[in-house]
């Protein structure tokens, strides 16, 4: 019979609210072991045969994801992974870039992915040195395969905002990362420069001769970003400004959910509160 959070406080816990199990009151405790699977032994005043009886009535209820609290990055993981299951590593290269290798005997893509390379298995995206990586990033990486695009880069630049289905998103690229970035490199055209080089970012600024500051990231191979930062002028009244610009292929790779997890990630690791 499963244990909800009531039966356990109501049948098994002793009610005393003694905080020997590290929390404030039983209830607490009880809402920690059904929801997040804290371990029903940390309370000291059960008898070992409680504690076994419960334990499997509480496994039962775990594997059938009973009351458990929910874990969006994971649900999301999950749905990012099944979208991406028909594809084959061996077609990947053609579609998105990257090569080929072998990683323990299994066919492996090595991805680059901002100044670094990532390998995507059949069943796990990890780092060069085995680490996966964080949950949210392999849903992004995962959702790029999904996408399903192959088109090579045009050299044809849009705002955010001239992409289909980003009304709703604008908001979030201005407080997210364009204002961040004006805000964190006003006055620092030459620190910005520096941080983008970093990133394996090129600066096209006597190209495009319009900003102070023009840099292409690619993140992704076949996913090229543009940063144009123009700097403060206080005597002419003007504020320090940073947008970022995607190649009008983007959206054959990304959807705009990932348009903005990538341009958050580029934001927060040019200003330093991301890991690299």
């Amino acid at each position: 019979m499963p244990l909800s959070v009531l039966d356990l406080y109501k049948d098994v816990l002793p009610k005393t609210n003694c905080g020997d199990c590290g929390f404030s009151t039983c209830m607490a405790f009880a809402g920690m072991v059904v929801s997040e699977k804290h371990p029903i032994g940390n309370c000291p005043h059960l008898l070992p045969e409680t504690v076994t009886a419960c334990e499997k009535e509480l496994a039962a209820q775990y594997a059938a994801g009973k009351w458990l609290k929910k874990n969006p990055a994971k649900d999301a993981l999950q749905w990012a992974r099944e979208r991406s299951a028909s594809m084959a590593i061996e077609d990947l290269p053609e579609r998105i870039g990257g090569t080929l290798v072998r990683h323990d005997s299994e066919t492996a893509l090595a991805l680059p992915y901002f100044a670094d390379t990532i390998l995507i298995l059949p069943d796990r995206i990890i780092q060069q040195d085995g680490q996966e990586l964080n949950m949210w990033e392999q849903v992004f990486i995962y959702n790029h395969l999904a996408q399903n695009g192959s088109a090579l880069p045009s050299g044809q630049w849009k705002g955010f905002g001239e992409f289909p289905n980003t009304v709703s998103k604008i908001k979030n690229m201005k407080s997210q990362v364009e204002t961040p970035l004006a805000d964190t490199f006003k006055g620092r055209v030459d620190m910005l420069i520096a941080a983008a080089r970093a990133l394996g970012g090129e600066e096209t600024t006597a190209e495009t001769g319009s900003a102070d500051a023009a840099i292409l990231f690619t993140p992704l191979p076949r996913v090229p970003v543009m940063l144009m930062f123009w700097d403060a002028e206080e005597a002419e009244g003007f504020e320090a400004e940073a947008r970022l610009l995607f190649d009008k292929t983007v959206t054959k790779h990304l959807d705009i959910e990932s348009i903005l997890f990538l341009s958050e990630r580029l934001c927060r690791l040019l200003c330093g509160t991301g890991n690299p």
